[in-house]
């Protein structure tokens, strides 16, 4: 999964740049209608828009009396000084700011907000990773890459070693064919961007809008190609985006690209410190939350509880929530010690719901992470995650993290939703079409296609991915836990997904094809989530949770 959360197509991107700056085409490109700001929190009756009708649960529950509820976000930082994010943010009121000591005694010093396990001394972060396939493949070559049947008793090992190598490969070949079709454009972007720049009189650090472009009433060709190149790509990108924002997320994609092909292997050693592949119980990590690619994560904390009615940025989904940042997820693959000790982390200091944004293709120590999974059920926690962007079948071909646990102990735990990504139009487009789905492994739909968040030291910032769809859904589960605080994760998990009505005979267009296929079998619900219905429903529901 891209971890800046969006579907950065490359042949797409690639070819509206370089026909527009070659100047084999000028013709104006063809684009869909954007969708109206949070068009997510929208009402499909009564606007138009399939959200998750935020106006009508708000309503519902007028008058009635929340109870503060902690959601943690495993993700890639936070920008704490965020205008919509700073006043819900988590804070840990039994460490003394600064002091350099662990006060709680919880193995964490100074985790005021959060923590970030990533981190490493003197303020720096391993926030550019390799993908798990390239790490696994280097770490077993030197034992298997020249033989053709397994050693004596190393039968599984070297059956793991082949599905390594053969996603390695299908990895590498596919980012060396990105970084060729994606660094001409960056180039062209970098370039264009220049004149554009020139043209609106702007200084060499200033960015601009696609509104700026109107503006420029184009002296020459060059100048003209190079204003038709960014009105493509900002018609790719949607509302709100910027020049500088967009070369940003296309350099980090890049660098990760570049980095499955001539991978850094001794960042993790060189920065953190600590072996990813012995779980030892030793303290790692520490108290920094934003780094260069807080970007995802702070987008994704907003989309649950951004401030309400302040004026700046966009609503939240919940309104009486705190945010617990953890950091572990790099430009790259996280590793699978960093989500269990990240899940242990949050569940140990009271999150009551986790947004997971990220997935990978490989899980070297998935009994460490369904160990993490078992323990936040145990502790009544649940757990929501985005399904993933390859528009795959997660029946067929699952990703990880999932609850399709090692050991054989069962699927579908009571406290895991996955999440896939719907669009904002009820028609054939319904279905994202980057998201994955699945009959079985995909539980829900929620809006994950243009949706608009806040961004560090933005208020906007507009982005597809399931990566949005998940924390939207989490905001969904604070809220119903807010009003209705006895309800267990497993009721809550259960109001969730019979809020997602079932869309039978919905023909929208599946996930990376041009082919119709009901919605309904794209997920178990086959339906997508709805707040106002979520809460009607646990209104109905006898609390099983006690203590409260």
């Amino acid at each position: 999964m891209h971890k800046f959360g969006k579907i950065f197509s490359g042949a797409v991107l690639c070819s509206a740049v370089l026909v527009g700056y070659s100047g084999f085409a000028q013709v104006a490109p063809v684009s869909t209608p954007e969708p109206p700001k949070a068009w997510h929190l929208m009402d499909l009756k009564t606007d138009g828009y399939f959200g998750i009708s935020a106006k009508q649960a708000y309503l519902f529950v007028a008058g009635k009396k929340s109870k503060q509820v902690v959601v943690a976000t495993i993700d890639s930082g936070i920008d704490t000084a965020q205008n919509d994010l700073k006043p819900v943010l988590w804070t840990n009121t039994k460490e003394i700011p600064g002091n350099g000591i662990d006060d709680d005694k919880n193995g964490y010093v100074d985790d005021i907000h959060g923590w970030d396990f990533l981190g490493g001394p003197g303020g720096k972060c391993d926030f550019t990773e390799t993908t798990e396939e390239v790490r696994e493949y280097n770490k077993l070559k030197h034992k298997y890459a020249n033989l053709v049947s397994p050693p004596a008793g190393s039968e599984k090992e070297f059956a793991y070693w082949e599905k390594v190598k053969l996603t390695y490969e299908t990895t590498v070949k596919k980012s060396k064919e990105e970084i060729e079709q994606l660094q001409p454009a960056m180039n062209a972007l970098m370039a264009t961007s220049g004149y554009i720049k020139r043209a609106l009189n702007l200084k060499t650090d200033a960015s601009f809008t696609a509104k700026d472009l109107i503006r420029i009433k184009a002296s020459n060709d060059t100048l003209n190609q190079s204003k038709y190149v960014w009105q493509s790509v900002f018609d790719q990108e949607g509302g709100g985006a910027t020049n500088a924002k967009i070369i940003a997320d296309l350099s980090e994609y890049l660098a990760k690209l570049n980095n499955d092909v001539n991978p850094d292997l001794d960042a993790r050693k060189r920065i953190v410190g600590d072996n990813p592949d012995v779980q030892d119980g030793k303290p790692y990590g520490s108290n920094v939350l934003k780094f260069a690619d807080a970007s995802h994560g702070t987008g994704v904390a907003s989309l649950i509880g951004a401030v309400r009615n302040n004026g700046y940025g966009i609503n939240g989904v919940a309104d009486n929530v705190r945010i617990m940042a953890i950091k572990a997820v790099p430009n790259g693959d996280e590793y699978d010690k960093d989500i269990a000790n990240a899940i242990r982390y949050a569940v140990d200091n009271g999150a009551q719901v986790i947004n997971m944004s990220f997935g990978k293709k490989l899980s070297p120590h998935k009994d460490w992470v369904d160990a993490a999974f078992k323990y936040a059920a145990s502790k009544d926690v649940l757990l929501i995650q985005a399904s993933g962007n390859d528009n795959l079948d997660m029946d067929a071909k699952p990703e990880y993290p999932n609850d399709i646990f090692a050991d054989g102990s069962g699927t579908d735990a009571d406290n895991v939703i996955s999440v896939g990504a719907s669009a904002a139009k009820f028609d054939e487009n319904l279905a994202g079409t980057f998201s994955n789905y699945g009959k079985k492994n995909v539980d829900v739909f929620a809006p994950g296609v243009k949706v608009t968040m806040v961004d560090t030291d933005a208020e906007f910032n507009t982005a597809d991915g399931t990566s949005f769809a998940s924390p939207i859904t989490a905001g969904i589960a604070a809220l119903v836990l807010e009003y209705y605080p006895t309800l267990s994760a497993k009721q809550v998990k259960q109001v969730i997904l019979e809020s997602a009505t079932p869309l039978p005979g919905t023909m929208v267009l599946k996930p990376g094809e041009k082919v119709k296929v009901d919605f309904t079998s794209l997920s178990k619900t086959g339906g997508v989530v709805n707040a106002y219905k979520a809460l009607v429903i646990a209104s109905k529901l006898k609390g099983e949770r006690g203590g409260i």
